[in-house]
């Protein structure tokens, strides 16, 4: 059954996230053989338009509006609800972000339809768009149909595979004017506390440390892996409370759950609580002074021993790969 689908892209600092080229991946699954039409939403973001259609999406229907700004709840909501009204889709996705998990629901409820969330695969079988997401912190998974109403989900990233950028194709980029009034929020100012570089969320390589890396200044060290593996830092909750890094950096249940190819813990002990935000991850390497931490049930590769030995070694030995 040919459906038009809706996938909303994601804008940050002027530059599209990869989640929005995985929505659409998911989105041409869900539309099968349908219209796929992709969404932005913000101040400046027509530029981003033909990146998305050469990612797999069909045409692109922009919002531009100054107080599209900043994402607020009320903005972003009356935005995508036109773009909806004008669009009549069968179908939406969008990313299983910060945004995603705040605008997705509100959106649900004013269309009085079922969401499925944090979505790890999506596929066809027996004329169903199957949706599978994992519950009980990662310890199973259920799959999911929409019987009745609009096909509606968030991915979480790193999860469905963007399809491959094809820069000959073309599609229409139109713009559609909404008036956004009455927001009950307003970003007078954004300070970032997230570290620079590539999104923890996104990234394919995390290097994560523990209250093992016993200070900020071993963070330092975890930096630098990063670094030469060109990743990003994550944090146990432990690490966190202790102040050895930003509570941005937290990994698990109550903070951001990470599925990269490559996952480092470094001085993790591996409490249920951080399993369920990184335990998906598809090669974890740990590293433990303790032969029984239970991270070691869950990694791939476990090296016991002192992370202050081992993390100078990898750094070095990696360099001289990437040297030679």
């Amino acid at each position: 059954m040919a459906r038009k689908v809706l996938v909303v892209g994601e804008v940050r600092d002027g530059n599209l996230r990869n989640v929005s080229f995985e929505a659409i991946a998911a989105g041409k699954l869900v539309a099968e053989g349908g219209e796929v039409v992709a969404v932005l939403m913000g101040e400046s973001v027509q530029s981003q338009g033909n990146a998305m259609i050469q990612h797999g999406a069909d045409r692109v229907v922009v919002v531009e509006n100054p107080q599209l700004k900043n994402y607020t709840p009320d903005g972003y909501a009356q935005a995508l609800l036109a773009v909806v009204a004008s669009e009549n889709p069968e179908g939406m996705i969008m990313g299983h972000t910060a945004l995603g998990k705040d605008l997705s629901p509100k959106i649900a409820a004013k269309l009085g339809s079922g969401l499925i969330s944090d979505c790890v695969n999506v596929e066809e079988a027996g004329g169903n768009i199957i949706f599978t997401r994992p519950i009980y912190s990662g310890k199973a998974f259920e799959k999911k149909i929409v019987t009745d109403g609009i096909i509606f989900a968030t991915v979480r990233p790193n999860n469905i595979a963007p399809l491959e950028k094809d820069e000959s194709r073309s599609g229409n980029v139109a713009s559609l004017d909404v008036e956004i009034k009455d927001l009950r929020t307003v970003i007078k100012e954004v300070v970032r506390k997230a570290s620079e570089g590539v999104d923890l969320s996104e990234a394919k390589i995390v290097v994560a440390g523990g209250r093992g890396v016993k200070s900020a200044e071993g963070f330092k060290m975890l930096q630098e892996l990063a670094n030469v593996l060109g990743g990003a830092v994550g944090a146990s909750r432990g690490a966190c409370d202790a102040e050895y890094c930003d509570y941005s950096l937290q990994i698990g249940q109550t903070g951001k759950v990470v599925t990269p190819d490559l996952y480092i813990a470094l001085g993790i002990s591996g409490a249920i609580q951080h399993l369920a935000g990184m335990s998906n991850s598809k090669v974890i390497v740990a590293v433990n002074k303790d032969p029984e931490a239970n991270i070691f049930n869950v990694a791939d590769y476990g090296i016991v021993g002192d992370l202050f030995d081992v993390v100078p070694l990898l750094i070095e030995e990696i360099k001289s790969s990437v040297s030679s």
